[in-house]
């Protein structure tokens, strides 16, 4: 059995697969057949359906239901309240059990408070949704989509900053990594880290908060 810790309120079931240092809160339900793994953490009132895939590090706010058809990659984060879905169209007289749409969410994606993501699409690595928005289609790595219906508005950083306009080479730059980015037939890259590379140590701890960087 993995070492993973669960506040004495959360249910887990028989068969789930949860990995080592996870912590799983309050009134949390993890369901048979659901595969998490290292290092995750999932707040008050969540819920992990039926073979539901979870990477590791990914952190799952309060009162989020992560719903069957739902693949999370490594580092994701799914804030407060965030809805997630599994069918198009549903109604309580058709049963479309077995019928649910694939919707993935690819490793360091964030995904804000209360928004809402509909089935079936794929949201980009290090891709960044704001609080309230209602997500629809795919989103590219590293797309900032915030709105109703949400459409893309910029990019941003591996760090969760905004990306300025480019240079006269086409070069961005993260104010708080200083790392590099360039588009490329709407595609956003960095320059200085692999995309599946883990940060190094000491850009994994941040030290001044959103407000000080606009300030700068």
């Amino acid at each position: 059995m993995s070492e993973y810790s669960a506040h004495p309120t959360a249910v887990i079931d028989e068969g789930a697969m949860i990995g080592a240092g996870s912590r799983i809160w309050h009134f949390a339900h993890i369901c048979a057949g659901a595969r998490i793994g290292e290092h995750c953490s999932f707040g008050q009132n969540t819920m992990v359906a039926d073979g539901v895939i979870i990477g590791s590090n990914v952190k799952v706010q309060n009162n989020v239901s992560i719903y069957t058809g739902t693949v999370v990659e490594d580092d994701v984060f799914l804030g407060p309240s965030c809805v997630l879905t599994n069918v198009t169209n549903p109604r309580s007289q058709v049963k479309r059990k077995g019928l649910y749409e694939e919707t993935v969410l690819k490793r360091g994606a964030t995904v804000g408070a209360n928004a809402t993501i509909v089935c079936g699409i794929t949201i980009g690595r290090y891709a960044f949704v704001a609080a309230g928005a209602v997500v629809s289609r795919d989103i590219p790595d590293y797309g900032f989509v915030m709105g109703v219906p949400g459409r893309v508005q910029g990019w941003m950083s591996r760090h969760g900053h905004r990306l300025a306009r480019p240079d006269a080479e086409g070069v961005m730059v993260c104010p708080e990594s200083g790392y590099r980015y360039r588009e490329s037939d709407g595609v956003l890259r960095c320059l200085d880290l692999d995309e599946e590379a883990s940060l190094p140590p000491e850009l994994a701890q941040g030290e001044k908060n959103y407000d000080e960087f606009k300030e700068s």
